[in-house]
């Protein structure tokens, strides 16, 4: 059942702007768990027969409400907000990740560190159980070209991954920060291989970002390194098919870091580019 989310809570605690929705512990048959899925939306909503674009998120906890954020809010309800002055609204659907679980569900690949991969199960409670009950009660356009997948650090890796994973159901994908690094790298051969998908990406990365296994290197070259992975996976792209700032659009970040704040910053831009016609 949907509820606002600021139901029994104080408004002057909590940092909500716009309408925002929550229905609490949905089960996922896929991962055998559950959690809160969030749902913004847009301003005409309440007041229109539209239907909208979907953007599904992760770390739906670090989105909308920064007393319930882990270090900082995305600031998404503000910039949604402020882009339908624009013209510009969708429907943005977070889904909160389980902490300890959330390496695993960000994980496309099994890898001999991190152990055994539910990136593909992950993707499947997204398509099987969220997208249905979303598109049932809400009114949404649900085909690919009008359907979002969105996320940074982890999150923008998984993003990566099941826009090429599962092309017939997301036509656009925010991929903020990616950790590129996790499993060796094993992503860019996958994406290499994988077929063109029509549709939209954003890809960024901050240079002062460092991941992974290079936080045992020197910032300079650990940073160097971060942001040199994700300039080659631009040009991997660029290779299959996607034209910078048709289909693809790519930034780097000169104060970027790798925290909400950096990714709040950025996120008008990724919207509005994803979300324009």
């Amino acid at each position: 059942m949907w509820r606002h989310y600021l139901e029994g809570k104080d408004p002057t605690v909590h940092s909500i702007s716009g309408d925002v929705l929550v229905q609490k512990q949905v089960y996922s048959p896929q991962l055998h768990n559950r959690r809160d899925v969030f749902v913004y939306l847009p301003p005409s909503y309440g007041r229109s027969h539209q239907h909208y674009p979907v953007i599904y998120m992760h770390d739906g906890q670090n989105l909308f409400d920064h007393a319930l954020s882990f270090a900082g809010e995305w600031e998404v309800d503000e910039t949604m907000e402020a882009l339908a002055e624009e013209g510009l609204e969708a429907i943005v659907v977070g889904l909160a990740n389980l902490d300890k679980q959330r390496i695993h569900e960000y994980a496309p690949f099994d890898t001999q560190r991190f152990g055994k991969a539910r990136g593909d199960a992950y993707g499947a409670f997204i398509l099987e159980t969220v997208k249905p009950m979303i598109d049932r009660d809400f009114r949404t356009l649900p085909d690919a070209a009008h359907t979002g997948i969105f996320g940074s650090s982890l999150g923008g890796l998984i993003s990566l991954y099941l826009f090429f994973q599962y092309r017939q159901h997301f036509g656009l994908a925010g991929v903020m920060s990616p950790s590129l690094w996790f499993g060796s790298g094993v992503i860019v051969p996958y994406v290499v291989e994988a077929p063109y998908v029509p549709g939209k990406i954003y890809l960024d990365v901050g240079l002062g970002e460092r991941l992974g296994w290079m936080e045992r290197i020197k910032t300079d070259t650990a940073t160097g390194m971060h942001s040199a992975s994700v300039r080659s996976m631009r040009d991997i792209l660029m290779t299959k098919g996607y034209r910078l700032d048709h289909n693809l659009l790519y930034i780097e970040d000169e104060e970027g870091i790798h925290n909400e704040a950096s990714w709040a910053r950025r996120l008008p831009r990724a919207l509005r580019f994803l979300l324009r016609r």
